[in-house]
């Protein structure tokens, strides 16, 4: 008898558990996940709306945020509109920075054009209060620092001075103008050395620069004639102040006491400032270093022909007196007035080509030829004072190669320059003896300090 089986009458709510079991399994195995969250999400959206925690959107995912990051950065460069944060970041302008040197007769306007900057920034920044001045004094070698965007003008900034720096920005509304200050250190040193071939390098080897070298022949021209009278064994010693900007060196400052030995003489100087702000230097006496007369009209050079009664002339040749000191020097070394006067003749004149004749006093005139030409304001009836630049050295008129001659006339009389006693000038003020002592002894201290045996031995 064949056997029969009967399956078991199944309710249906065994039959729905069941097929959630299978649906389950299957995720699971399938790494479902992704799946289930799919399955509770679309269960979620059954779920009635008045349910406010089931309407909050879930989290994406770490990859989601990727795919989203990267399909937004398609859009865009599909020209899909830009978010807000995007505008903002697109907005700035990428600004292009210049570093212009000033040529000599530059002009900010000539600039402006030659960058092809816009001119009506430049007329902007010309109409601020008090920078007109400011932008219109270029001094040649200069540098200026220009930002700006397709020729628009966002910044500019120029050094005014060793503390002071100009700048311009653009805000939102215009360009705004502002001098920011920068704060100088003066840091006092002293050094010392013994010259071998000349006294710049000397005082290089020292640990000082140039500015010193140059004081130094300043405030001792009177006395040494830095072109004929140094010698290798000549020693000196200098107090000066040193320059100092946001930590860094600029450059060396005033000399504040000097001693220099010269073929055995010493001579000693210190800076003094009276109490109406006059500044000079003096002998520790109070004697004025400061001659009426300088002994040479021009810097650092080297005599090629003195003061002579009978020379061979090098053009005409043939004797004749040479009553003056020739220098020679390269094409438009600067040529200083040698005292206060007035000019009396500036022009060209046989022999001495272009030349310079000063009046200074009812007995003394300097007369100075051969020069190449004259500096501004050199003109006949014009007042000059010591040490102002009258002309540049050159070789017009009866000349063999660029020199200066110099001449030096006491009533008519021709003296040598090297050789003549000049007139000093005004000691210290009795009045101000006391105070003058009090402030210079600590600096002329500080030479002996310093030098040592290196004054007095050679």
């Amino acid at each position: 008898m064949p056997l029969r089986f009967r399956l078991p009458k199944l309710s249906l709510a065994f039959l729905l558990q069941a097929a959630a079991c299978g649906v389950v399994a299957w995720s699971l195995w399938h790494g479902g996940v992704d799946v289930a969250r799919t399955t509770a999400g679309a269960a979620a959206s059954t779920v009635p709306a008045a349910n406010a925690l089931a309407t909050q959107p879930a989290p994406i995912p770490d990859a989601q945020a990727a795919t989203a990051g990267a399909a937004a950065a398609a859009s865009a460069a599909a020209g899909a509109p830009a978010t807000s944060a995007a505008r903002t970041t697109s907005a700035q302008p990428v600004l292009a920075g210049i570093d212009v040197t000033v040529g000599r007769n530059d002009t900010l306007d000539a600039i402006f054009r030659r960058l092809k900057l816009s001119l009506t920034d430049l007329a902007s920044l010309r109409s601020l209060p008090g920078l007109r001045a400011r932008l219109d004094s270029l001094r040649p070698g200069e540098s200026l620092h220009l930002t700006h965007h397709d020729g628009e003008l966002f910044g500019l900034e120029r050094r005014l001075n060793d503390a002071e720096t100009l700048k311009v920005v653009r805000t939102a509304d215009a360009l705004k103008a502002d001098v920011i200050q920068n704060p100088l250190e003066m840091r006092t040193r002293t050094v010392s050395g013994r010259i071998d071939s000349s006294l710049f390098e000397a005082v290089e080897a020292a640990g000082a620069h140039d500015l010193t070298a140059v004081a130094l022949a300043d405030i001792f021209g009177w006395d040494i004639d830095f072109v004929l009278d140094v010698r290798p064994g000549d020693t000196f010693v200098v107090t000066y102040q040193e320059v100092w900007r946001d930590g860094s060196y600029l450059k060396d400052g005033p000399v504040l006491a000097a001693a220099f030995v010269n073929q055995g003489r010493e001579y000693r100087a210190v800076r003094y400032t009276d109490p109406s702000g006059v500044s000079g230097y003096y002998g520790p006496d109070g004697r004025n270093l400061h001659k009426a007369f300088l002994r040479a009209p021009l810097e650092f050079t080297r005599i090629s022909s003195g003061f002579n009664s009978a020379r061979m002339h090098p053009i005409l040749h043939r004797m004749r007196a040479h009553h003056g000191i020739d220098y020679a020097a390269p094409t438009g070394t600067p040529v200083k007035a040698a005292g206060d006067g007035v000019i009396r003749f500036a022009g060209v004149l046989g022999g001495y080509g272009n030349m310079v004749e000063i009046q200074h006093s009812r007995s003394i005139t300097t007369v100075y030829g051969h020069l190449s030409r004259f500096a501004h304001g050199t003109r006949a009836g014009a007042h000059v004072t010591q040490g102002t630049v009258i002309a540049y050295v050159g070789m017009t008129g009866l000349a063999t190669g660029p020199h200066l001659h110099y001449e030096y006339r006491v009533n008519g009389v021709f003296k040598n320059p090297q050789t003549t006693a000049l007139p000093a000038a005004e000691p210290i003020n009795p009045a101000y003896a006391a105070d003058f002592s009090a402030r210079t002894q600590p600096l002329l201290a500080s030479l002996d300090l310093a030098g040592g045996l290196m004054l007095v031995s050679r």
